[in-house]
């Protein structure tokens, strides 16, 4: 059985000002450490790169070295696997997007959900509600 984390989740377990920062950095620490395969898309990993170094998202945002250091430390534990995509990508991403509208912002949310789906990883955990459209993905919140 495998899984994935989306973004949201590891920008609250970095965020050490965020009120679920705790609850986030458990919760990571937890997937990092389980015998489950926790499965992380490049898309996702750019993503926390991109947002944890923002000055309009986090308020003391990380430097590149730090976010860059956090991604690694989690792409290097024994149970996680990155994701990329493989032939045929094009063709699920069009599906999926046929099936749910996309443009701006949840543009990045439809990659992924088609790239979970390509690689048969239909469980993803969300602070969010974004992917809850994608009727294809098992969503949970762990930290509600």
């Amino acid at each position: 059985m495998s899984f994935a984390v989306d973004v949201n989740v590891l920008l609250d377990a970095s965020d050490r000002s965020s009120p679920l920062h705790d609850e986030a950095a458990a919760f990571v620490a937890r997937c990092a450490a389980g015998r489950e395969v926790f499965c992380r898309g490049w898309v996702a990993v750019m993503s926390y790169l991109r947002m944890a170094t923002h000055r309009s998202i986090f308020q003391h945002p990380l430097t590149h070295v730090e976010a860059t250091r956090t991604a690694e430390a989690l792409m290097n534990a024994p149970a996680c696997r990155v994701l990329a995509e493989v032939e045929g990508f094009s063709e699920v991403y069009r599906d999926v997007v046929s099936q749910v509208p996309t443009r701006g912002n949840p543009v990045p949310d439809a990659h992924l959900a088609a790239l979970l789906l390509q690689r048969g990883v239909l469980k993803l955990y969300t602070h969010g509600r974004d992917f809850r459209k994608f009727a294809f993905l098992d969503v949970h919140d762990p930290l509600a």
